[in-house]
């Protein structure tokens, strides 16, 4: 199978890096000055070279195999702004990285297309969304740490990894933070967390390794998709406390391999078990690292984008497993 020709905006940095390892030849467009989604290849990650910016006046000319769009804009005005119209009509992917927001049960999905494939990143996405029409898939998360980077757990504190957090309120459980925070010694991080005395940013290849020193990932998070971040802990078998929504209880049995309820009482009396019971903060993580490797393995995650790449467009796919 030769690579694929894919045109993509990668609006969530980490996400990007992991599908970039697929081994087809992305193109980012670009736009001149600071525009959200058009920044390319950015300095955040170390992508392959096979990822290569266009500027937007270029599009029109690629020879393309593919279009995957990842963001309602792209799909309701970019595409009509950026794309020849042989372009529009090549085989397209839409990637939806969110629940819906305004109407959790009965809203309809922007994309309404039976000649597009929707791809959703947890089945509680998919199960929430109203697709219509467009035929829909699962694709869950792959992600990949360093291998030397392992929970040591010394820090007797909890670590909530959260961008803008002030400035996204109940839905990114700001509120359950700051209540948290009275009872529980919580350091935020995350783009801007300084708003809410957190100690800022920290480089996304380098977060599993800042993580790894606390006692425990707390995840105050009521609405959303499943945090990259979250993954990447479990997988280096930090514990995980947190808010049983969304696709978390899918993944975590209670008391085994993380702690998860919708009663903050109760998330705060296991983050302060944790925080006095090393040893069982280990167990549980341990247990996390395991269910991790099961479940969001980059071998798998690459997999099931080359195929799904293949299927789209008509091409062959090996079978084989791998990067």
């Amino acid at each position: 199978m030769r690579p694929l020709r894919i045109l993509t905006w990668p609006v969530h940095g980490n996400y990007f890096w992991y599908l970039s390892r697929c081994g087809h030849e992305f193109y980012l467009p670009v736009r001149d000055g600071v525009v959200p989604g058009y920044g390319g290849r950015g300095a955040a990650f170390p992508l392959p070279p096979t990822v290569h910016e266009v500027h937007v006046s270029d599009v029109p000319k690629l020879q393309l195999d593919c279009v995957l769009y990842q963001s309602q804009r792209h799909w309701t005005r970019d595409r009509f702004e950026l794309l020849s119209e042989w372009q529009r009509h090549l085989p397209a992917i839409v990637l939806e990285h969110d629940p819906p927001r305004e109407q959790p049960c009965a809203m309809r999905h922007p994309v309404d297309d039976p000649d597009v494939l929707l791809v959703h990143v947890t089945h509680f996405n998919d199960l929430m969304w109203d697709a219509g029409s467009t035929p829909t898939t699962v694709i869950e998360h792959g992600v990949v740490v360093p291998p030397e980077v392992r929970y040591s757990g010394e820090i007797e504190r909890g670590v909530v990894v959260v961008n803008d957090l002030a400035s996204r309120g109940r839905r990114l459980g700001s509120d359950v933070f700051e209540s948290a925070r009275e009872r529980l010694p919580l350091d935020l991080v995350g783009m801007r967390s300084e708003m809410q005395s957190g100690i800022g940013e920290i480089a996304p290849t380098e977060l599993a390794a800042f993580n790894a020193h606390y006692r425990f990932f707390f995840h105050p998070i009521r609405w959303t998709s499943l945090g990259l971040a979250l993954c990447e802990a479990m997988t280096i078998g930090l514990p995980i406390v947190g808010l049983a929504t969304t696709e978390l209880p899918s993944i975590i049995t209670n008391g085994v391999d993380g702690i998860i309820d919708t009663s903050l009482d109760r998330l705060i009396d296991a983050g302060m078990q944790l925080l006095a019971d090393p040893g069982m903060a280990r167990q549980i993580g341990a247990a996390g690292r395991r269910t991790a490797l099961e479940r969001f393995g980059i071998d798998r995650f690459v997999h099931d984008w080359r195929t799904v790449f293949a299927e789209v467009t008509g091409s062959r796919v090996s079978n084989a497993r791998g990067t």
